[in-house]
């Protein structure tokens, strides 16, 4: 756990001694360095896995399959992996969810390079990946969330998630570029060292300051805990519904339809890196944004930001010019990282650290679960309705969705406060009062 704040350096100032904030910790920095690793090499692999499977031959159906193979056992095996990071030491679980991950993408990359790949091989090994994730997800949020506490929560989740999407920036400019000038097999390899780097990063966190867990009743126990933190907050159950449609057809419109798009209107794979480097861009600029500004209503104007979300999908649709979908690609990553930092602050203030894990698992978990079966559908869709309808549906369910989940009292009126309160209750907050905050009167 990161060290706390000492005495005269509670609000991130530099001592003489060290030179970073109080809040950046041993862990926060080992945590941020290797997310910065594996971002460089897992964005370009995104661009990298798509181009491999059109490189055989293979068609937007196939895309959609390998991008859902890789998310169904994710969904499958999220909710075990919550309940064993909150069991075994998170750090543990992380180091060895990134070994599968490297093992998996190495293997990947050795059957591309040799002309080899079919498939079912590249299904199967994205389903290696996905299951590394399920593990890896739930353990590395509670993990980034227990490494910081105080007022300055905020500002180190948007710190770390700008270092994280710099290396989006850089590995999506980077991968679209290598997978042009190279070939995709070496993108998915240069991941697989990527993960192999991570692992041995996190293999050093420390835990010793993390409490105790208390014996528990075993794993279904442990998971109907989880639920009940889970289904007694309004505003994360809402959110989290929110997020399965609206990731769903986000993640169809950007595996699928983007580089398809990309080979027949803009140019291929490298215009597309381009793009996603834009929107990497605009989520660095968003995190350094809101290293400054902490909005009051933290969910309320956190999902006011995530109707932008629907732009890209609307720009592939037209298809508008290389040049106005990196300017839309800008903009939604602004907005949406807005939503990232307030959704994490929310989740640190209001979730016992016991139960971080569990309750991040059914975050995930209601996240992607319906994103295989929109990367499944994906192809049959633009069959029978053409690729622009299908990408006007993704941008129009975006917006009826967020809207609807303004609805939720509690996205209205939950309040930030300036410490979180361990062991709170999951009772909805109160309306009249900072989130329910006792006496007086912070990310993704």
């Amino acid at each position: 756990m990161a060290s706390r704040p000492r005495p005269g350096d509670s609000h991130g100032v530099p001592t003489a001694v060290s030179r970073r904030p109080a809040w950046a910790g041993r862990n926060y920095s080992l945590l941020t360095t290797a997310a910065v690793v594996t971002n460089l090499g897992s964005h370009g692999a995104l661009i990298a896995a798509a181009f491999a499977v059109l490189g055989t031959g293979g068609d937007g159906g196939d895309v959609g399959l390998v991008a859902a193979a890789r998310t169904l056992p994710l969904v499958l095996f999220l909710l075990i992996g919550g309940a064993v990071a909150d069991r075994l030491p998170r750090h543990r679980v992380m180091v060895a969810a990134n070994a599968l991950n490297c093992l998996s993408q190495a293997a990947f990359a050795a059957l591309v390079l040799a002309g080899e790949a079919h498939l079912w091989q590249m299904m199967l090994l994205s389903a290696l990946g996905g299951t590394g994730q399920a593990f890896f997800n739930p353990a590395a949020e509670g993990m980034l969330l227990s490494s910081v506490e105080g007022e300055q929560a905020g500002r180190a989740f948007a710190v770390f998630r700008m270092a994280m999407h710099g290396a989006t920036l850089g590995g999506a400019a980077l991968g679209g570029a290598m997978v042009a000038a190279i070939g995709p097999g070496w993108v998915l390899a240069a991941d697989a060292a990527a993960f192999a780097v991570a692992a041995a990063l996190r293999a050093f966190l420390d835990v010793r300051h993390v409490p105790p867990r208390t014996p528990g009743g075993g794993m279904l126990a442990d998971l109907k805990e989880g639920w009940r933190e889970f289904i007694g907050r309004p505003w994360l159950w809402g959110v989290v519904v929110q997020f399965s449609v609206a990731n769903a057809v986000v993640g169809a419109a950007d595996a699928v339809y983007g580089p398809l798009v990309a080979r027949d209107h803009l140019g291929g794979a490298g215009p597309w890196g381009v793009a996603l480097a834009f929107f990497g861009g605009g989520t660095v600029v968003g995190a350094l944004l809101m290293t400054r500004w902490q909005p009051r209503r933290l969910l309320f104007v956190g999902t006011l930001c995530v109707f932008p979300l629907a732009l890209p999908s609307a720009a592939l649709a037209v298809p508008a010019p290389v040049t106005v979908l990196c300017a839309v690609m800008f903009v939604t990553g602004v907005s949406l990282e807005v939503f990232g930092v307030s959704w994490m602050t929310a989740l640190h203030q209001e979730i016992p650290e016991e139960k971080l894990s569990r309750v991040s698992a059914y975050d995930w978990f209601g996240s992607v679960a319906l994103v295989p079966a929109a990367m499944a559908l994906a192809g049959p869709a633009e069959t029978a309705f053409g690729r622009p309808e299908a990408l006007w549906g993704c941008a129009a369910l975006v917006v009826v969705v967020t809207a609807a989940v303004l609805c939720v009292p509690d996205v209205r009126n939950l309040r930030r406060r300036t410490r979180r309160v361990a062991g709170a209750s999951a009772a909805p907050a109160d309306a009249g009062s900072p989130a329910g905050e006792p006496g007086r009167s912070p990310q993704d």
